[in-house]
């Protein structure tokens, strides 16, 4: 028995947002009679439904889709780590019952952790250090003590917003106890599955087209509503939910920080700039297949795709 034939099996279906990743995972998944495993970071979290692209029963096919709507937004959040684990027992179990399972999304970090066995840092919390940083923040507020991570750690700092608190902190803690950054994890050597990864790209300016197209139908059918629900029910504005593009440009509309008109234009600016910082993960991942999205019809394109998947597990 050969080393891949002892690893579980895995597709994976990745890309940019507004790619297309579900219609395409739900397309081959019928398909493989498959269940989809999502791999993206809002997904988690039960009434996070407009904003983060959840897709809906209809877009679903009957497809089963694990890892959606798993958390409550008022818990703390959701990480890489929490991912990996999850993923990995769902993916495992999928296996075990003569499944390949296919992973959708596009949050690079999580896809790239789960792929190459990442070994999340473990190093213990510090509550007099942590306690110190809590009030540093209370006086100078939390940009401050991001721009401390930022001057020893700034590839941490790069994707770690200023208001996700709790993990800033756990960034310094890392660096002043452990030594060994949280930016860079030890990780096993090779692939951890027997994966067949396939990437869904666009040429720059179609892309942007199709977020534009993206964030308005996201308006239309209701993110504004949506998000005054959220916040009515008790969800932070501080929340790590709360922090996803959408929500929190259409949080500050409603708090009066900016127009309705600002808010929807920096939504598409966030959603641009995400698009570009997914393709840097991407990068790093040199062993994704990619197909371009806007070169041939959608079932042209899903034959292509279950061509390459046959080829590689025959």
């Amino acid at each position: 028995m050969t080393a891949s034939e002892l690893k579980d099996k895995l597709i994976v279906i990745l890309g940019p947002t507004a790619t297309g990743k579900t219609k395409l995972a739900v397309r081959i998944a019928k398909e493989l009679r498959t269940s989809i495993v999502s791999g993206d970071s809002m997904l988690v979290y039960r009434g996070f439904n407009i904003g983060s692209a959840k897709p809906n029963e209809a877009e679903r096919g009957g497809v089963r889709h694990a890892l959606i709507d798993c958390l409550d937004p008022a818990d703390e959040g959701f990480n890489a780590a929490d991912f990996q684990r999850l993923a990995t027992e769902e993916i495992h179990a999928l296996n075990q019952r003569g499944s390949i399972p296919i992973l959708a999304g596009g949050t690079g970090l999580y896809v790239k952790a789960l792929l190459e066995g990442y070994r999340f840092n473990k190093n213990h919390e510090d509550s007099e250090y942590r306690a110190s940083l809590e009030r540093l923040a209370e006086e100078h507020g939390k940009t401050y003590i991001h721009k401390m991570l930022e001057k020893i750690d700034p590839e941490a700092a790069a994707r770690l917003h200023v208001n996700d608190f709790r993990r800033v902190v756990r960034a310094l803690e890392v660096v002043r106890f452990g030594q060994e950054r949280i930016s860079r994890e030890k990780r096993e050597v090779g692939f951890v599955y027997d994966a067949c990864v396939i990437g869904l790209r666009a040429d720059r300016k179609i892309l942007y087209e199709r977020i534009e197209r993206r964030v308005d139908a996201m308006i239309v059918a209701g993110l504004e509503e949506e998000v005054r629900h959220l916040l009515s029910s008790g969800v932070s504005r501080n929340a790590r939910a709360m922090q996803g593009i959408g929500y929190k440009e259409m949080a500050a509309y409603i708090d009066g920080e900016l127009s309705f008109v600002e808010a929807v234009d920096n939504i598409k600016k966030a959603t641009r700039h995400f698009a570009k910082r997914q393709f840097t993960w991407y990068r790093k991942m040199p062993y994704i297949r990619w197909f371009d999205i806007d070169a041939v019809p959608f079932e042209d394109l899903a034959e292509k795709v279950l061509e390459t998947i046959n080829h590689h597990f025959i």
